[in-house]
Formats: structure tokens, C-alpha cells, sequence
């Protein structure tokens, strides 16, 4: 099974968005409205990014030193590593390990099959940026992922 439905692939960003006869998330991209390869709920994305803002929380506090708390470096340190355990994985394989917990992938709209390093980058940047993921188009797609022609799918039931 496809993580998605290849007529996607031949679905133009700039095409004039046309609403589905049922008219659900990710019609346009000829997604299923239930299902594996179906728009990713908001809540599955929030959950996820939780899950990858913990653990980058973790792995910061055992880089930081021996007393983290007292470190003025810590939240940059946070910030850090999760840009980089969220963009490195979404580029090469389309998921962090939040996302993988979760059952849910990020979607390239196009002819690949992952959205690849430069656009992982511009999209972790955008989400940290906290605005542009709450903003979000007819098919749940934030300003982060209309900027790198991408959607958030879901990878099982």
C-alpha cells in the first residue's frame, strides 16, 4: 500500500483548487477522507510534535551539562536539538520519531516521495515559529506546509 495515493503526485500546487463532491481534507490531492493516506488530524500533529519536544527535552538535558536547570543555554538547547531530530528524519525518511508514534508522515505534493533536506529545513523553521502551523487552508495544510508544497498524512487506522 501506497503511504499515498499516486494521483497526487500529478497534482499542480498552483492548480485552482477544485472542492471534491464530499469536499474532505485533501480531496483536491486525491487523498481518502478515512484511513491510511487520509489528512492528518490536528490533534495527531499536535500529540507528535509533543512527543518530539520531550524527547529533544531529554536528549538537551544530557548534552547541556551537569547541572542543566541552573543553564541559561538550556531552551536554545531544546530548541536545538529538536530542530534537528524533527528535520533530519522528516527530510530523509518523511517522519520524526513523534510522527512514527503517532502514525502519521509528512507528504511531498509531487513526484517524490519525501519532501528532502531543503524543504524539511524551511518547514521545522516555520514550526518553530508557532504561527504558521495554526493557520491552516481547507485541506488542514498550515503556511509551513503550503511553503514547502507538502501534507500531513496518516500512515494507518
Amino acid at each position: 500500500m501506497e503511504a499515498y495515493p499516486s494521483a497526487m503526485a500529478s497534482t499542480s500546487e498552483s492548480e485552482i483548487p477544485v472542492p471534491a463532491p464530499d469536499g474532505h481534507p485533501g480531496a483536491r490531492f486525491g487523498l481518502p477522507a478515512e484511513g491510511p493516506a487520509s489528512v492528518a488530524s490536528l490533534s495527531r500533529r499536535v500529540f507528535a510534535l509533543v512527543v518530539d519536544w520531550l524527547l529533544g527535552y531529554l536528549i538537551a538535558l544530557l548534552l547541556v551539562g551537569p547541572d542543566p536547570f541552573e543553564s541559561p543555554y538550556l531552551q536554545w538547547a531544546v530548541l536545538g536539538v529538536w530542530f534537528v531530530i524533527t528535520a533530519l528524519p522528516v527530510a530523509f525518511f518523511g517522519a520524526s520519531a513523534g510522527m512514527v508514534a503517532l502514525g502519521i508522515r509528512v507528504a511531498s505534493i509531487g513526484s517524490t516521495a519525501v519532501i528532502g533536506l531543503p524543504r524539511a529545513l524551511l518547514r521545522t523553521l516555520l514550526v518553530a515559529l508557532v504561527v504558521p502551523p495554526l493557520i491552516r487552508d481547507a485541506d488542514e495544510r498550515g503556511w509551513h506546509d503550503r511553503a514547502t508544497r507538502s501534507i500531513v498524512v496518516r500512515t494507518r487506522a
